[in-house]
């Protein structure tokens, strides 16, 4: 086998069969040469200058290297298509996502999508050779991708010990961005989700321990607290800090505090995570905080 032969050959086993024009002139053969293979259907075109090597399947990692070599320099893989390459979702998408920097404008081809934009740093990584979205960014753009199931992928993506804090950090890098706040939606609702079932294992945990004076749905002042020992007046409220918030709901958050402390409340805030990571801790913080006692509500005189 000559050395042009052998270049070819070990391109074509790293890209599952794919190579570009360019690589192969790079490998030492001519452009005549390069025809030839294309004339005798040696090579297939699949996107200008970027063909597959017939004795070679048509295969899904094939069709994602293609694309990613015809998008050229500083693309990325993205959305679904670098969820299955990186072993997020089992199948591949028809259309494979591709990113490229603002100052490229490739034309659009058949099964090809690409998006025009800046990546920071933290959003990519390499992957068998290729630039793809890190996957706290791949999940939450498969999310808004997949439409009405999004939402059972993120929740799958969480329990997969996917953290709450890499998606909240990847979604407010990318503010602004198509469909960013689409995934900003979809987060909050999965962090709503993740705290109904964390205030259930609190729940379990405080009956497992043989913890009494609690109630669920306790009502003070007109509010609503999820859990609360009424005797002691604390109410335990699970609370992810790192969920995207808006203006308004801190703004309500902090009116409840108020309220509680005018009447003599104190609220103890637990992560989900911590429940998870230790949970003898939450109890032990839970315990020590009702030990104390109850306060006088805020501006009674001191007896």
């Amino acid at each position: 086998m000559s050395d042009i032969e052998g270049g070819l050959q070990a391109t074509l086993l790293r890209q599952a069969g794919v190579i570009t024009r360019d690589q192969a002139r790079a490998t030492g053969l001519s452009s005549d040469a390069v025809d030839r293979r294309l004339a005798t259907r040696r090579w297939h075109p699949v996107h200008p200058r970027v063909y597959r090597d017939g004795g070679f399947d048509d295969t899904d990692e094939a069709r994602v290297r293609a694309a990613l070599a015809w998008a050229g320099e500083g693309a990325v893989l993205s959305g679904a298509a670098a969820a299955w390459w990186q072993g997020l979702v089992a199948e591949a998408p028809a259309v494979v996502g591709v990113t490229v920097p603002r100052r490229r404008c490739p034309r659009p081809r058949p099964g090809v999508s690409v998006r025009r934009r800046e990546l920071d740093g933290a959003d990519v990584r390499t992957v068998r050779g290729i630039r793809v979205t890190a996957p706290a960014l791949t999940v939450l753009e498969t999310a808004v991708e997949r439409g009405g199931d999004g939402p059972a992928f993120l929740d799958r993506a969480l329990a997969g010990r996917m953290p709450v804090d890499d998606l909240a950090a990847a979604h407010a890098r990318n503010l602004g961005a198509h469909g960013s706040s689409t995934a900003g939606r979809l987060l909050a609702d999965a962090a709503r989700r993740a705290v109904a079932a964390a205030e259930h294992r609190l729940c379990g945990l405080l009956r497992s321990a043989g913890v009494g004076g609690w109630a669920r749905d306790h009502t003070v002042a007109g509010l609503r607290l999820d859990l609360a020992f009424p005797a002691v007046r604390v109410t335990v409220a699970v609370h992810d800090r790192t969920v995207p918030r808006d203006p308004e709901r801190d703004a309500e958050d902090r009116w409840r505090r108020a309220v509680l402390r005018r009447q003599g409340w104190r609220m103890l805030l637990v992560d989900p995570g911590e429940l998870t990571a230790r949970p003898a801790g939450v109890l032990e913080e839970i315990l020590r905080a009702v030990s104390d006692g109850p306060t006088a509500p805020a501006g009674a005189a001191a007896s």
